[in-house]
């Protein structure tokens, strides 16, 4: 089988490429992106094809960039295939230089003919490398399946050719390339891959980078099938209220894990990884009906009883005058003040406090969120309340949340944490009893 079916076989078998189809090859003018143009362009009559080419030079490699671009246009002119070529200046960010001449060159892509299909010239010798670069990264089953031969309008045609046999087209058909400098150069992992890494295994087995490819092919499809596994799995546990935490740790680990990265995806975290779901599974399996646990991005997961959910960050609480003695109600409190008298056993916890009797003013006693410069005296030492908040490790949402009882500008007590010992009643009273309960959670 010549090259040429060969690329049509694979374009066939994935769904690539359709009779009439308008396809934009990304040509720099190396030997596989030649080897595409030229194969797409002997394809052209009998799939009916509208064939052009589009080149961007990154202008990283000086008077190189230039003869590429120069080669291209040429090439192109001389067999009539339009072309568009683009310019831009790259500055490494994040990832490093290499990546952002990818991103460059693909946003360029993509801003072109809206509706036609983007051919890249990527090999069965690329897809290899790209799986041993992933394996030594620690990658799990999608790393593992190296390029896909399609993304959005981004197709691969020769992922089933290795290099050798795209050399061997060229000088069959006499066509031209020019070689990129940097191709050879060592500080690139890639390169290191190419060059050292493969023929090593190539050695061992010559058909090493076709039985890789192949393999790649073969886990895409089983990660295909787990990926729908995973969102019927997904809504078959989530409702308005959540994911159900029974029924995801009954899940069998491998599509638990999925779940929970889909989840914590959909939640907002970037890009899950294996410590965020050990931390997420966690939670999951918590016995505490309120655990919680933050995560990047900003996303804050927390147990609604057996639902987990995203916190949502939690409005301040409405400055709310308290009755004493009685009982006072706000949207998400009751407030108890009672009168023990002397005598009586006093016992404080983190939502119970015996304030001392000649410490509070009754009239301007009030339950609000915290202030800046809040603080209060705990049996470690005189500390600011928003440390205490931090230190105790309460998600950002839902610290203005957090109940304070103050008169006027002193903290008497703050729920959750406990009774500010400035002014805690003695051993033996008489003190003000001052109980607080969540009634959220009794709905």
């Amino acid at each position: 089988m010549t090259f040429e079916h060969r690329v049509l076989s694979f374009c066939r078998e994935q769904g690539l490429l359709e009779r009439g189809s308008r396809v934009i090859c990304a040509v720099s003018g190396g030997a596989d992106s030649m080897a595409l143009v030229w194969c797409l362009y002997l394809l052209r009559e009998p799939l009916e094809l509208t064939i052009s080419a589009a080149h961007f030079n990154h202008g990283l490699r000086g008077g190189e960039s230039d003869r590429d671009e120069e080669f291209v246009r040429r090439f192109c002119a001389d067999y009539g295939i339009a072309l568009t070529v683009g310019r831009g200046q790259i500055r490494a960010q994040g990832r490093g230089l290499e990546d952002a001449a990818r991103r460059a060159r693909y946003a360029f892509l993509e801003s072109l003919e809206p509706g036609a299909r983007i051919a890249t010239a990527h090999t069965a010798d690329d897809n290899a490398e790209t799986v041993l670069l992933h394996l030594l990264r620690g990658a799990g089953l999608r790393g593992l399946g190296g390029i896909a031969p399609s993304r959005g309008r981004v197709i691969r045609p020769m992922l089933s050719v290795t290099r050798r046999e795209v050399e061997e087209f060229l000088a069959r058909w006499s066509v031209p390339h020019v070689e990129d400098s940097t191709n050879g150069r060592p500080d690139f992992l890639r390169n290191r891959i190419r060059s050292e890494v493969v023929p090593v295994l190539r050695r061992e087995n010559p058909q090493f980078v076709q039985n890789c490819s192949r393999m790649a092919l073969t886990l895409r499809q089983d990660q295909a099938l787990l990926d729908g596994m995973t969102l019927d799995a997904l809504a078959s546990l989530r409702d308005e209220e959540g994911l159900d935490c029974p029924g995801l740790s009954a899940l069998p680990p491998g599509l638990r894990s999925r779940v929970l990265a889909e989840f914590l995806q959909e939640c907002g975290v970037p890009e899950p990884e294996s410590v965020h779901l050990r931390r997420a599974e966690a939670l999951a399996r918590s016995r505490r009906p309120a655990a919680w646990a933050s995560f990047p991005g900003g996303v804050c997961l927390g147990r609604r009883y057996e639902k987990l959910a995203p916190m949502k960050p939690e409005p301040a609480l409405r400055e709310t005058a308290l009755a004493v003695p009685g009982v006072t109600r706000t949207a998400d409190w009751e407030i108890r003040c009672r009168l023990l008298p002397e005598g009586e056993k006093i016992q404080n916890t983190p939502f119970t406090f015996a304030v001392a009797c000649d410490t509070i003013t009754k009239s301007t006693l009030v339950l609000r969120s915290r202030r800046a410069g809040d603080s209060l005296r705990l049996p470690a030492g005189h500390r600011s309340l928003r440390r205490l908040l931090m230190d105790r490790k309460v998600p950002a949402q839902l610290r203005d949340a957090v109940p304070v009882v103050a008169d006027g500008a002193q903290v008497l007590a703050v729920g959750g944490i406990g009774v500010n010992l400035d002014f805690a009643a003695p051993a033996g009273g008489p003190a003000w009893e001052i109980s607080l309960t969540n009634l959220k959670r009794k709905r």
